[in-house]
């Protein structure tokens, strides 16, 4: 039996920190931890002055994780900073504001992933996405712009705080094979963000400016539901390829879905096209399937605004647990038919010219 993400971060929060008191953890000494089936493997990041009085930790902290049930390997390598790897200060900055919609230097497209309202599924698509284009071998970065409820770090399974070398710069997070940034991997789980306006678009523009994305064909945009000023600042500030809608069948969700096919018209950025999620679904013990949601309601909306319906993608539950365990379907069961569907907007998106 596999160890999971969650076993594997609380035996991590028994091990203290002795500089600070706090676990571990709590302490932001843990980086990039990866969980792959029974193979654990994070960085124990320290002050270099640290390095001698912390390697006792690190060992603890590698020797706890061994006795546990389910566990393969276990890798924990130490690295030491001159300088503090303090989140930067995400608050506005005022400078001469470019006019029009800029390009971000090195990324090639934005795809923005976009809905109406909440609970329809756009972040799990998201992951997905991005994870299915870096499998058919683009560069793909992913800026979770979910400001008040970030999700992607859990579903991409990344965890602790991105360095910042000079206190502007950001160094991304990477898992998956997708680069990825968001708002949550600088708060703590249950530390809500509490912004207006004028600091979501601060925010915003420092994470697509001050991260260093990279080389990358695409940076998919994650974004909050709704029509609001991080949908507004994004494209009227950055070069945009193209929205793509997520909706599910039924007609609430679709009326919300309508409004920000509106904005984005509004706005001037194409819709590249619409996915239908929880479109269908089949029980797990009998095969009966059935429509939850209704069914069709996108593919009918698509067809009457003429663009293309991108996917319908099922009601399932290891679509749900995949995320939750830190590795979306396509990665964790890339032979599924969900994890396929989504292989399939990422050749259909290449194939467009918008990945």
């Amino acid at each position: 039996m596999s160890i999971t993400r969650d076993a594997v971060i609380a035996t991590l929060k028994t091990i203290t920190d002795p500089v600070s008191g706090d676990d571990i953890m709590a302490a932001g000494l843990v980086r990039a931890l990866n969980v792959d089936g029974g193979n654990v493997r994070f960085v124990f990041e320290v002050a270099p002055s640290m390095a001698s009085q912390m390697e006792p930790v690190r060992a603890a902290a590698e020797t706890a994780l061994k006795a546990l049930d389910g566990i393969g390997t276990v890798s924990a390598i130490m690295t030491a900073h001159s300088t503090p790897a303090a989140p930067p200060d995400l608050k506005p900055q005022r400078s001469a504001e470019p006019k029009g919609p800029q390009k971000v230097p090195g990324v090639d497209r934005i795809i923005a992933v976009a809905s109406g309202k909440g609970g329809v599924g756009k972040s799990t698509v998201s992951a997905n996405l991005a994870c299915a284009l870096a499998a058919e071998g683009r560069r793909v970065g992913l800026l979770d712009a979910d400001v008040y409820g970030p999700s992607q770090p859990r579903m991409l399974g990344v965890s602790g705080r991105p360095a910042s070398p000079d206190g502007k710069t950001i160094l991304p997070m990477r898992n998956h094979g997708v680069t990825m940034m968001s708002i949550g991997l600088m708060q703590n789980d249950d530390q809500a963000v509490v912004w207006r306006g004028p600091m979501l678009m601060g925010a915003l523009q420092q994470m697509m400016n001050q991260v260093q994305w990279g080389a990358l064909d695409v940076l998919i945009v994650d974004l909050p539901p709704g029509t609001g000023d991080v949908q507004m600042t994004l494209t009227q500030k950055f070069d945009v390829t193209g929205a793509v809608i997520v909706s599910t069948p039924q007609d609430v969700a679709l009326i919300d879905a309508r409004k920000g096919i509106d904005m984005f018209n509004q706005l001037g950025t194409p819709i590249i096209g619409m996915i239908e999620n929880m479109s269908t679904h089949i029980c797990s013990n009998c095969g009966h399937e059935e429509h939850t949601f209704g069914h069709g309601g996108v593919a009918a909306e698509a067809a009457k605004l003429g663009v293309p319906l991108l996917a319908e993608l099922p009601l399932q539950l290891d679509i749900r647990l995949a995320a939750d365990g830190g590795a979306p379907i396509v990665v964790s069961k890339p032979d599924s038919a969900a994890a396929q569907a989504f292989r399939q907007v990422a050749r259909d998106l290449i194939a467009g010219g918008n990945a």
